[in-house]
C-alpha cells in the first residue's frame, strides 16, 4: 500500500484481548493463515511477519465511541462493510500488511449491481449510486491529503479477478498464483477494458492489485463484485499504520473502521512489483517481501528489467 514509486506513482487505530490463532476468528479472518503460507509457496513467504503472531489482537466487542464507527474485524461485519462501500462511503480496514482506506473503484452501471445502502436510516436506489464511486475515490485523496496525482492501488477478492481489471495474458502460468494472496503488489496494464472507474488514477496506463492474505479485505471484495480502491491508512507522508490507534485523528472520516488488532508485519508495506513487459520484472518498492517475491519470479524464469520503468 502507500505510495507507489516511480512513475507509476504520477512521475514519482480502547482495550484489546488475545485471540487465540486457532480461534474462528483468526482462521477466518487471516491472523492464523501466515505461518502456513512457506508450506505453500515453499520459499518461506512472509517469515518475517510469521514470528509476531502471537502478538496480533483483536477488539472484543464493538467500541461505542465515535458514533459506534468502530467495528472488529469479523465475519459478522463484512455485510455492512459491502453495502458502505457500495454506497460510496469510504472505510478503512486490515491487510496482511497495514491498515488501509478503502472504497469502490468501478462503475457501478458496468457491473449492474442492485444495491441499497442500510447504514443508519438511509435507503438510497441504485440510480444515486451512478457517481458515488468517483465521489469515494477523491475523498480518499482529501482524507489523506494526498495528491491526486498519486495513484491508488486496487484490491480484489480471488487472483482470478485480476484479469477483469488488468492485463494478465502476457504472464507465465500459475505466477499470480504464486504471489498471491500476499503481501505483494503487482503493477499491470490497466487495459482498454478495465471495469474501473475512469477517475481512478486518470492518464496512467498501469494499475497496481492487491490480493491480501487477510479474508475479512477479500470478502468485502468478492462480496461486492467489484475492486476496492486501497490506500494506506494515514495522512500523507505520514508513518503507516499497524493498528487503528495510529491513525485515529482520521476516524471521523470513515464511514466504519474495522479493527483487526495490531498487525505483525511492521510498516513496511507491500512489495511492489512491475510486470507489465513480458519476460521482466522490475521491484518498484522492497516492501515485506522482496526476497520471496524475487524468488518466485525468478522460479517463473523472469528476467530482472533494469532499465527504465515502463
Amino acid at each position: 500500500m502507500n505510495v507507489i514509486p516511480t512513475r507509476i506513482a504520477g512521475g514519482r487505530f480502547s482495550l484489546f484481548n488475545a485471540t487465540p490463532l486457532s480461534s474462528p476468528v483468526a482462521l477466518k479472518f487471516g491472523f492464523a493463515h501466515l505461518r502456513q503460507r512457506s508450506r505453500r509457496f515453499g520459499v518461506g513467504f512472509p517469515k518475517m511477519m510469521a514470528g509476531s503472531l502471537e502478538k496480533c489482537v483483536v477488539c472484543s466487542e464493538t467500541s461505542t465511541t465515535n458514533s459506534g464507527m468502530i467495528r472488529p474485524a469479523t465475519e459478522a461485519n463484512s455485510e455492512e462493510a459491502v453495502g458502505a462501500v457500495k454506497a460510496g462511503k469510504v472505510i478503512a480496514v486490515p491487510t496482511d500488511t497495514l491498515y488501509g482506506f478503502a472504497c469502490d473503484a468501478c462503475l457501478l452501471k458496468d457491473l449492474g449491481f442492485r444495491v441499497h445502502w442500510k447504514g443508519g436510516r438511509n435507503h438510497r436506489p441504485f440510480e444515486d449510486f451512478k457517481d458515488s464511486s468517483m465521489e469515494a475515490i477523491s475523498r480518499i485523496y482529501e482524507i489523506k491529503g494526498r495528491k491526486h496525482t498519486s495513484p491508488l492501488a486496487i484490491c480484489v477478492g480471488e487472483v482470478s479477478d485480476i484479469n477483469r481489471f488488468a492485463i494478465t495474458d502476457h504472464l507465465p502460468h500459475g505466477l499470480l498464483h504464486c504471489l498471491l494472496p500476499g503481501p505483494v503488489t503487482v503493477v499491470l496494464r490497466r487495459g482498454e477494458a478495465s471495469m474501473l472507474e475512469k477517475s481512478l488514477n486518470p492518464g496512467l496506463d498501469s494499475i497496481g492489485v492487491r490480493v491480501p492474505d487477510c479474508n475479512f479485505i477479500r470478502t468485502i471484495a468478492r462480496d461486492s463484485g467489484s475492486a476496492l480502491a486501497l490506500t494506506s491508512a494515514n495522512l500523507s507522508g505520514k508513518p503507516s499504520s499497524v493498528c487503528i490507534k495510529d491513525f485515529e485523528n482520521l476516524w471521523e472520516h470513515c464511514a466504519y473502521v474495522y479493527d483487526g488488532g495490531v498487525l505483525p508485519s511492521g510498516r513496511a508495506g507491500s512489495t511492489v512489483v512491475e510486470l507489465i513487459e513480458p519476460g521482466k520484472y522490475k521491484i518498484l518498492r522492497e516492501g515485506s517481501a522482496k526476497e520471496e517475491t524475487v524468488a518466485i519470479l525468478e522460479r517463473h524464469s523472469l528476467l530482472e528489467n533494469v532499465g527504465m520503468t515502463s
